[in-house]
């Protein structure tokens, strides 16, 4: 407030985010410290995540390879798309758009994923098909416990399919669309007024989320027992993490910088001193996530058809037995 009484604005708290060359000149002791670390950090997640792609890639046959390789590439490409927000605070928006597109396809493999370690699409129909789908889970329909179960067929697994297939297809073509508009001036994700493109995209946005969640779940509640020597509960487990992390949590600090709560610190207006602390939180947490994936990821792998047979023939050996055993007696 000055002298007559008005209220003055810092130019800093509502401004564009600050130039790189102004992060670095700017930076200091510990500024020069913790911008290392970090850096660091998302360099060793991508190491990390090489290594481990190139032992899967010479062990893993067919399909099943791309689905694993996509979904552990989560956590590292977040993490290095948030320390390239962190270094150039103006790309923040296309940083994240592309995390926001490339796990957008991680859900779809994801659920691929789950369906090739069953042994693809015959293997689960052969495994599954004769027992019935529960569709009243979450995030869609988890409190309608009165939904039928349904059966499980080939139209069955191409529905789940194309519920997650829609969701990479749509952000994709979102993420597009609001970078032409931002071109234009017309998109904004600051401007949360009736007129800005972004209110009417990210509410359509979320929707398509919620909605391809629905069979990831779905499949997760149909597989998990009979996939837990392939440690899926664990691996869906650092899925959800991921997804809560780099979804939930951003969405969480942006409203509250756009609200006003988090305070300004030039050269950081108070949305770009938001992104900045999501940013350093991500690379952290995503470093975690990839040392922890790479447990259960980097691991040998068995066809789970194979093992089947070997169990139906030893249950098959054990009734013979006993009928050779009960005609002795007899």
């Amino acid at each position: 407030m000055d002298d007559f009484g008005n209220v003055t604005i810092d130019p800093y708290c509502t401004g564009k985010p600050p130039l790189a060359i102004d992060i670095i000149l700017n930076l200091d002791v510990f500024g020069i410290v913790l911008y290392t670390v970090l850096t660091v950090m998302a360099l060793i997640s991508v190491l990390v995540y090489m290594e481990e792609a190139v032992y899967i890639y010479k062990k893993i046959p067919g399909p099943k390879k791309t689905a694993i390789m996509w979904v552990n590439g989560a956590a590292p490409l977040i993490g290095t798309t948030a320390c390239l927000g962190m270094w150039i605070p103006r790309s923040t928006m296309f940083t994240d758009f592309t995390a926001a597109t490339y796990f957008a396809i991680v859900i779809h493999m994801f659920l691929v994923m789950m369906i090739e370690e069953c042994g693809g699409d015959e293997g689960f129909l052969k495994l599954c098909g004769k027992n019935r789908l529960k569709i009243s889970t979450g995030p869609c329909c988890c409190c309608c416990l009165c939904l039928p179960y349904v059966g499980i067929s080939r139209r069955t697994l191409f529905l789940l399919k194309a519920g997650t297939f829609q969701f990479a297809f749509f952000r994709m073509v979102f993420t597009i669309l609001s970078i032409l508009l931002w071109t234009n001036d017309n998109f904004d994700t600051a401007n949360l007024s009736i007129t800005s493109a972004a209110i009417w995209i990210n509410p359509f946005v979320g929707i398509l989320t919620i909605i391809s969640l629905w069979p990831v779940a779905m499949m997760f509640n149909q597989t998990r027992g009979l996939l837990s020597s392939k440690k899926i509960i664990p691996k869906f487990v650092l899925y959800q993490l991921v997804l809560i992390l780099s979804q939930l949590q951003s969405a969480i600090i942006n409203i509250l910088a756009m609200g006003g709560n988090i305070a300004c610190a030039p050269p950081f207006s108070s949305q770009a001193r938001g992104s900045f602390m999501n940013q350093q939180l991500l690379i952290m947490e995503m470093f975690i996530v990839t040392l922890v994936s790479r447990i259960f990821y980097r691991r040998r792998y068995e066809e789970l058809d194979a093992v089947d047979e070997h169990e139906e023939d030893n249950k098959d050996n054990a009734k013979i037995q006993l009928k050779e055993d009960g005609a002795q007696w007899a």
